[in-house]
């Protein structure tokens, strides 16, 4: 009878799903004046199984959503989005002008070279959620939106 038990529980173990590795690079986030009470967060996140970012949430801020950015009628809208999907072992990067965390309701300024504490939810398709802390360094507050890569002008 022990036998028996044993085995069952080493084959749970070996079934178990392995949780999605998740990977967090070039992340940053725009700097602000003394008024100003939101702002972005991009970086380009990678995960070797399908995954789902669920949510975000920083020290500095009250609020923190997952944003998309589309055109409209020729008008630039943003919205939250619910989730943000990240399809198996594609890098999902999320830029101004198009996905991005909004960081509002911001508790302090945001000065080039501060560290902004964020921590991604993300949801593996086992449905397993894993914490990401990451650590965001802060630009200018006129970073461009797309990121100069040494090229001479």
């Amino acid at each position: 009878m022990k036998k028996a038990i044993v085995t069952a529980i080493g084959l749970a173990v070996l079934t178990l799903p392995a949780i999605a590795e998740v990977t967090v690079k070039d992340s940053w986030v725009r700097g602000t004046t003394p008024a100003q009470k939101a702002t972005g967060a991009f970086m380009e996140i990678t995960s070797s199984e399908s995954a789902v970012l669920l949510s975000a949430s920083s020290p500095v801020a009250g609020v923190v959503e997952i944003h998309t950015m589309k055109m409209e009628d020729g008008v630039m809208k943003m919205r939250a989005m619910p989730k943000l999907e990240l399809p198996a072992g594609k890098g999902v990067k999320l830029a101004p002008g198009g996905n991005h965390v909004m960081l509002m309701d911001l508790k302090q300024q945001l000065k080039k070279g501060d560290v902004v504490p964020i921590t991604l939810k993300v949801e593996g398709k086992d449905k397993q959620v894993q914490t990401i802390e990451i650590k965001a360094e802060v630009r200018d507050l006129g970073a461009p939106a797309t990121m100069d890569h040494g090229h001479k002008h």
